[in-house]
């Protein structure tokens, strides 16, 4: 999609906010069922965001920090980052090389993922970590490169591959190194509507436990233009997921009476196939966009919960053309069912909204709400809400309203 020249422009940004759902992975409570805090704090942030195009390249940036402090509740003290680059380059008519950069680290709730107006890709095809559970810090990274080549008018080839990696600090948790290899034929059917196949491989291996996961994909892929600004893209087909991890299973009782322990510890093999679908229909604007997607496939799990089939559905809104107004609003839903360590099911409902409104030339006045609601119907405890109201001021250089999100 093409969307507007977005210039680079810095933002720091004061606010004084409030939590509640905090919870760490040691924070229980004397009936030994999850603590949850409630704390009120400040919160400083600032980073630059914008895009720019020269002859046959294309770079967008999208970077933020910020530090979290409550009065009441130091151990939730947070400084938190993320990144988001694309860099597209046309080395020929026929070969176009794109890099795609997310990183970060957080301890409180999720980073908040859909379409970028200044990042020339969707981040939800990246591996950003969307449910965790506990605020504990995380840090995340992905890369990812494509090469396409454009063998004619019609017809165009893709190779790409990703490494990815989310790991925690505590060692209660389980991190995930990984890698993918894809490839896909296009073939443009018509003017605006193009019509293909992929196939992908992916390993994830985790940390502090011995389990690993390879996934084999394929599916038909489908895109459509329905004006300049309107676009449907979507694919369908079926993935094979073999996995490996440690299962504790109970000992007879003779045997157990007999060695003085009541489990033993095995390495369970499965082989599973389940369908692989995704599809977003998508609008941009002048100086905005909004999105629909769904998708059904596999993710490396949450740090809590390993290798899982997951179905996903977002939605959004962003807007930035008003003089003084600018606004963005999201909700997500995930749910997710483990193959690996632990059986069961689980999933979260976000929602965020996000608003600025220019003071005085240059100052802003800003205020976000995110919450989420962790659910589960296997594991009662793992029901909570967490979520975060802020207000305060921002300071970006130019007339238009601040864009913070």
């Amino acid at each position: 999609m093409a969307g507007s020249q977005i210039t680079f422009r810095p933002f720091v940004t004061v606010a004084g906010i409030y939590t509640t759902g905090l919870a760490g992975v040691s924070a229980t409570n004397a009936q030994g069922l999850l603590a949850s805090t409630a704390a009120c704090g400040i919160s400083i942030a600032g980073g630059v965001s914008g895009a720019h195009t020269w002859r046959g390249t294309h770079l967008g940036l999208d970077y933020r920090a910020g530090f979290s402090h409550y009065s009441q509740a130091t151990f939730y003290d947070s400084v938190d980052q993320s990144l988001a680059l694309g860099l597209s380059h046309q080395f020929t008519r026929h070969i176009h090389l794109t890099l795609r950069e997310s990183g970060g680290m957080f301890s409180q709730g999720n980073p908040t993922v859909g379409l970028s107006s200044t990042v020339p890709f969707d981040p939800s095809t990246s591996y950003v970590p969307t449910t965790t559970f506990y605020d504990n810090r995380t840090v995340y990274f992905t890369s990812q490169a494509d090469l396409t080549i454009q063998k004619s008018a019609r017809l165009s080839f893709d190779l790409g591959g990703d490494l990815f990696l989310t790991h925690y600090r505590s060692a209660a948790l389980y991190g995930v190194n990984g890698q993918t290899a894809r490839g896909d034929i296009q073939y443009r059917w018509t003017r605006t509507t193009t019509i293909g196949v992929n196939y992908t491989f992916s390993h994830y291996g985790y940390t502090r436990i011995l389990s690993d996961t390879d996934i084999h994909g394929v599916a038909l892929t489908y895109a459509t233009r329905f004006s300049r600004r309107l676009e449907l893209s979507g694919y369908a087909g079926v993935q094979r997921e073999e996995t490996k991890f440690i299962q504790n299973i109970p000992i007879d009782p003779a045997i157990a009476s007999l060695l003085g322990i009541s489990q033993g510890t095995i390495l369970t093999h499965q082989i599973q196939h389940s369908p692989n679908l995704a599809g977003r229909l998508s609008r941009t604007f002048q100086h905005g966009v909004v999105y629909l997607s769904g998708a059904e496939g596999i993710t490396p799990g949450n740090g809590l919960f390993l290798t899982s089939k997951m179905k996903t559905a977002m939605a959004g809104y962003g807007y930035t053309g008003l003089k003084r107004w600018s606004l963005n609003t999201s909700v997500s839903y995930n749910s997710g069912f483990s193959v690996g360590n632990i059986a069961g099911n689980y999933g979260t409902i976000a929602g965020a909204f996000n608003m600025s409104h220019p003071i005085v030339r240059s100052m802003n006045l800003v205020a976000t709400y995110t919450a989420y609601q962790y659910r589960s119907s296997n594991f009662s405890n793992y029901n909570r809400l967490y979520y975060q109201v802020s207000l305060g001021v921002g300071f970006a250089p130019g007339e238009l309203p601040l864009r913070v999100w």
